[in-house]
């Protein structure tokens, strides 16, 4: 058999073995949610494929037979995986193998992807057009990031920077694997300044959901920011 095709074969087999998984769940238009992600430490992913522009993976999901449809139903042409910490790498090689898409992160953290194909690195902020863009916010990680969604969504990807605590709340939290609290604390105030007056209408979080107690958004995105800058 020539070994193109036993490449092939291999893959589907590969596949054919992986966890059946659910997939992932719409909650606005253009905006879907991944299940906690064990790889991730419990980690949440996001999906932000609106019809006018290529489908953006916010950190990687399970690596399952659900969530490859889903992704690969949602590309086309492409799409691009962004990353908003090391926490949300999971099985960032296996992701892009399967789909092909480039992979964008933080400078500080490439050296932990190594010979990932179509990586590609920022340094302080990021431009993806149609209003997507990404700062970044050490802290947490050395090379966490957000990533903001203006328009009608007008979401903000938080990654890990804010971690749900109650329905409607969110915070940073200082834990045994924070980076450097004090960094965690300026990229707050960096963020605030950043984000366009009175956005985001929600916050997406890039930490477990349970807290939010069956909510996966958190609404008044803006004024929880305020009141978080003001403590």
């Amino acid at each position: 058999m020539p070994e193109q095709d036993r490449a092939s074969v291999a893959s589907v087999a590969s596949e054919a073995a992986i966890e059946a998984g659910r997939p992932p769940t719409s909650v606005r238009p253009g905006l879907w949610v991944f299940a906690p992600n064990r790889d991730s430490l419990g980690g949440t992913s996001w999906l932000l494929a609106p019809p006018d522009r290529e489908p953006l993976l916010i950190d990687l999901p399970a690596y399952t037979a659900a969530n490859l449809t889903a992704l690969r139903a949602a590309a086309a042409p492409g799409g691009t995986i962004l990353l908003t910490s090391r926490e949300g790498h999971g099985r960032c090689r296996r992701w892009q193998q399967a789909l092909g898409w480039p992979v964008r992160l933080q400078e500080q953290e490439a050296y932990l992807l190594p010979g990932v194909a179509g990586l590609a690195p920022f340094a302080e902020a990021l431009d993806l057009g149609g209003g997507v863009r990404a700062l970044w916010t050490p802290g947490t990680t050395p090379g966490a990031c957000v990533v903001h969604a203006a328009g009608d969504l007008d979401v903000l990807f938080c990654g890990r920077l804010l971690v749900p605590t109650a329905p409607g709340q969110a915070r940073p939290l200082r834990t045994a694997r924070t980076f450097h609290w004090g960094r965690q604390q300026q990229s707050l105030a960096a963020l605030g300044r950043w984000l366009p007056p009175a956005s985001p209408r929600w916050i997406a979080s890039g930490a477990g959901l349970g807290a939010l107690q069956g909510d996966k958004l958190i609404a008044g995105g803006r004024a929880l920011l305020d009141r978080l800058l003001e403590e």
